[in-house]
């Protein structure tokens, strides 16, 4: 929502001016009869969370150098005052956002949740599965707004769109949906894991071949059976590739005669660096060209093409999606579940103040 931000004096007082981005110029919020307490909720949360040194009141909102809004806050004193009182809820924590073109916006915590749950919506999750999962965002949220002061709308672990851009993948079921995922973000409001006091990455996969992965660069990752996902309709998958296509998405030539060998794999299977007609790929770029859904793969050479066979969906880190809706059909919690692939971390909730 805003950008950045100025404190000029006329004279009488000091004045807050905050530069807001062109996309938000049709907001309803601005129009000359709106209720000015989402404004005011916004300003006070961007002057708080940004540690904005002002003492006056008055604020002015800028578009393209016009001057669209202006409204009344409380003083600096009585936004600090209030400033453990419901800090981290959905509602209240704002969000400093990069899009994918680089702009900046500001929304709620609740805004960014929904867009970041819709990314890996599939049909009859469970609220528990969406409940575990809404814990590990927000604790992404918190651990970047803390590390670096903004998220990144597109990211290792998920993809972050309004959620008004589902309302056709979604349709019929947008509203039920939408009802769903503001339910178990309402049944964890504050909630988020940790690991010896930090804040922990939140790894999330669709399926694996049986098991989770640990790594050795995240220790509260760790190996534990999920046999469920050998059940799952992802557990293999199979595509072609002609050898005129892998020509042009590798950019050098691949015929039938070309060599294929994969040079190293994991103790675990995972294929990490391949040879292509004497060239060396990166398993991971080998993945994410071909739009293959996991690491953990074979080839077939055939005369006219290679057949490539993956097993399981993701990196198999964390919690699997597949195995976390069977523990959830069997009775399990949000908390049994993150409990259950991630054993060493902690649940935690940032309790609001009550008065």
């Amino acid at each position: 929502m805003f950008y950045r931000y100025e404190i000029k004096n006329n004279g009488i007082e000091n004045i807050l001016y905050l530069y807001l981005t062109m996309n938000y110029e049709f907001s309803k919020e601005l129009s000359k009869n709106a209720d000015d307490g989402e404004l005011k909720r916004r300003t006070t949360n961007f002057i708080r969370n940004h540690g904005i040194q002002f003492d006056g009141n008055k604020v002015y909102l800028v578009i393209d150098g016009i001057v669209v809004k202006a409204f009344q806050i409380p003083k600096g004193e009585d936004i600090n005052r209030e400033n453990n009182k419901n800090t981290f809820d959905d509602l209240n924590y704002m969000v400093t956002v990069q899009l994918e073109d680089q702009s900046i916006i500001e929304i709620s915590l609740q805004e960014f949740l929904l867009g970041a749950l819709a990314t890996n919506m599939v049909p009859n999750l469970s609220i528990e599965v969406l409940k575990a999962m809404a814990i590990l965002y927000r604790t992404y949220v918190f651990k970047q707004m803390k590390e670096e002061k903004l998220v990144s709308s597109s990211n290792n672990f998920f993809i972050y769109k309004p959620i008004d851009y589902y309302k056709i993948a979604f349709a019929p079921d947008y509203d039920n949906i939408v009802a769903t995922l503001k339910e178990a973000l309402r049944q964890t409001d504050g909630m988020f894991v940790t690991y010896q006091g930090e804040y922990i990455l939140p790894f999330i996969h669709v399926c694996n071949f049986g098991y989770t992965l640990e790594d050795s660069r995240y220790p509260y990752l760790s190996s534990v059976p999920s046999l469920w996902d050998a059940t799952s309709p992802f557990y293999v998958d199979t595509i072609s590739f002609s050898y005129d296509l892998l020509s042009s998405i590798f950019h050098f030539t691949i015929t039938k005669d070309s060599e294929f060998k994969i040079s190293e794999i994991s103790p675990y299977g995972k294929v990490l660096k391949l040879s292509i007609a004497g060239q060396e790929i990166d398993g991971g770029k080998f993945m994410q060209l071909l739009h293959l859904k996991s690491q953990f793969l074979s080839i077939i050479l055939n005369k006219y093409d290679i057949s490539i066979i993956t097993k399981g969906w993701g990196d198999f880190l964390g919690l699997s999606l597949w195995g976390a809706c069977h523990l959830a059909d069997n009775g399990c919690s949000y908390a049994n579940i993150l409990s259950y692939y991630f054993p060493k971390v902690r649940i935690c909730e940032y309790v609001k103040e009550l008065s």
